[in-house]
């Protein structure tokens, strides 16, 4: 029986990141994408403008 303990943790950990896998890849695409996509594109706008307008100000 001590070999049924010994293999159960390693057994649920596997089925769970095989659970998180699947989640990350179906997410991946489809109608989120374009989402996805311009909310990076807007907090990247936002850094760059922090940039630009630290940059004036210092020099």
């Amino acid at each position: 029986m001590d070999y049924v303990s010994a293999l159960v943790p390693p057994v649920v950990m596997a089925v769970f990141f095989i659970g998180v896998i699947r989640v990350i890849v179906k997410t991946q695409g489809g109608a989120n994408k374009a989402k996805e996509d311009a909310a990076v594109d807007a907090a990247l706008a936002r850094t760059d403008g922090a940039r630009q307008t630290s940059a004036t100000t210092d020099a």
